[in-house]
């Protein structure tokens, strides 16, 4: 396959498998022309990246996904491990991501949107909070 095919394949686009290829994650065979020739087993393991890192993983636990997938011996409690450790740090961003629009949330109600020039929001940027209103 080339990598016009394995691309629709896998369903991601082309630069994105040379970056996998650059950093090791695929290693496709090189024909006497130089072009790249990937194998059905190459597509998979392009897709499972692809599903991987839309759920939100890094490279470096992608790579060790990846090898864990294709470690017969492997245990479950290592994939479990890599996965909880990631979804620990899913929830700790959406506790940020919380925080964040509760305070958008104030500072939107707080300024007027109408013609002044006083504006909280801009305030709040520049460290200049209107000390009187309240905070939450």
């Amino acid at each position: 396959m080339n990598i016009g095919d394995v691309s629709r394949a896998s369903g991601l686009p082309a630069k994105t498998i040379r970056y996998y290829e650059d950093i090791g994650l695929v290693r496709p065979v090189r024909g006497d022309n130089g072009y790249r020739d990937f194998s059905a087993q190459d597509a998979h393991r392009l897709a499972f990246l692809g599903r991987s890192r839309s759920l939100g993983f890094s490279i470096e636990e992608c790579r060790r996904l990846m090898s864990l997938y294709e470690d017969r011996d492997r245990s479950s409690g290592d994939v479990k491990a890599v996965a909880a450790e990631h979804l620990d740090r899913i929830s700790e961003k959406i506790v940020e991501l919380q925080s964040l629009k509760a305070t958008l949330e104030t500072l939107v109600t707080r300024c007027h949107g109408d013609e002044r020039p006083d504006c909280p929001i801009l305030d709040d940027l520049a460290g200049q909070q209107d000390e009187t209103a309240p905070h939450r």
